[in-house]
């Protein structure tokens, strides 16, 4: 049975977990030896991603890694225990906002409401848990690297590529988000705070939410915590927000396209010495992420999980890391890491030159 929490809650977190990985699909079939040969290659390539992520970045953690070496733990997954460690991430992300929704309705979070709200985000943890090849979680103690390995299996035989290549150029993206928060130690808590405060602003200022049955009001927190890890705008939420929480939902999603960008941009800077079919597997990708050989279910479902949004963040971040490389060098766009206020914004995001204005002079 499960302990009660000391504190409220806004969803039942570990009925959250038991939903996600019960509705995710295993994902493709393959002999043991095959499976065997996956899990070794991904451990191997995370721990050789790192000390090319360390030369191409020229970035370096404030302290060391793991028994001093590394940039982090690394743990080759399944899709249901990916969703189970998103839905430990979510709960640390949304610690005290229970309390906020308990002052809004006068009364504490219902049993039924938290398991809405453990129904919804379990089922798009599900859906999410086929779509994703890796994930650096900065969220569960001094961070993780989560590889995950049906996935990484399907993405390689639908390109067709090497897979020893494939399987770094991986770790080499994953690691790279590694080491942003090891190089910049306060973007976890920096990030987790704006989220949790955007959140809580909405929730405390929303007319329709606060006219909302309470059930409701549950469903679409835990929804908007969902958007806001992601660092996506334009969903449900969008009308719910103030002038003022819009353009901070904005400067999130900012954030959110500089490390995703940033780790896109570094995993091909490596350059085929390292990765020698980078150029292929790079062109097979992109045409696989603009929707190449997709069903139009999958297509279906990319709308409704937001991952369009998702994918902008790759290129609008990318297209910054590029722009500012080319104005002061990679040691000037290190800057970014610096601290909170050396974070671009909405706006320089999609203007470079004016964060190497206001940062550079």
């Amino acid at each position: 049975m499960t302990q009660a929490s000391a504190t409220p809650q806004i969803v039942d977190w570990s009925a959250a977990a038991q939903i996600a990985a019960r509705l995710a699909a295993p994902g493709p079939r393959a002999e043991r030896d095959e499976l065997d040969a996956l899990v070794a290659g991904l451990r191997s390539a995370a721990g050789d991603a790192v000390g090319h992520v360390l030369e191409t970045t020229r970035m370096t953690p404030v302290s060391p890694g793991p028994d001093g070496a590394g940039l982090s733990p690394v743990a080759v997954v399944d899709r249901a225990t990916w969703a189970r460690a998103n839905t430990q991430s979510m709960s640390v992300m949304t610690d005290g906002i229970g309390e906020v929704v308990a002052e809004i309705s006068r009364s504490a979070t219902s049993a039924g409401a938290q398991m809405a709200g453990a129904a919804e985000i379990g089922a798009v943890l599900a859906l999410l848990s086929g779509r994703v090849l890796g994930q650096f979680d900065p969220y569960s103690g001094s961070g993780r690297l989560l590889l995950v390995a049906p996935n990484v299996l399907q993405a390689e035989r639908a390109l067709e590529v090497p897979v020893a290549d494939f399987r770094l150029w991986v770790c080499l993206h994953e690691q790279t988000h590694a080491l942003q928060f090891a190089a910049a130690p306060w973007l976890s808590e920096h990030l987790s705070g704006r989220t949790r405060g955007l959140v809580t602003g909405m929730a405390r200022t929303s007319a329709e939410l606060a006219k909302a049955r309470f059930d409701r009001k549950i469903a679409t927190i835990g929804r908007s915590v969902l958007d806001a890890l992601r660092g996506e705008g334009g969903t449900i939420m969008d009308g719910m927000l103030t002038h003022e929480q819009k353009a901070e939902l904005a400067d999130i999603t900012a954030v959110m396209a500089l490390l995703e960008g940033h780790a896109d941009v570094m995993m091909d800077a490596v350059g085929p010495r390292v990765v020698p079919s980078v150029r292929r597997i790079r062109a097979k990708f992109e045409r696989r992420r603009d929707g190449e050989g997709r069903s139009t279910f999958d297509v279906v479902v990319q709308k409704l999980l937001g991952m369009e949004a998702k994918l902008a963040q790759y290129r609008d971040g990318a297209a910054f890391v590029r722009t500012v490389e080319r104005a002061v060098g990679r040691e000037g766009l290190n800057a970014v890491w610096a601290g909170p206020e050396n974070l671009p914004s909405a706006r320089e995001i999609a203007d470079a030159r004016a964060w190497v204005r206001r940062v550079h002079g």
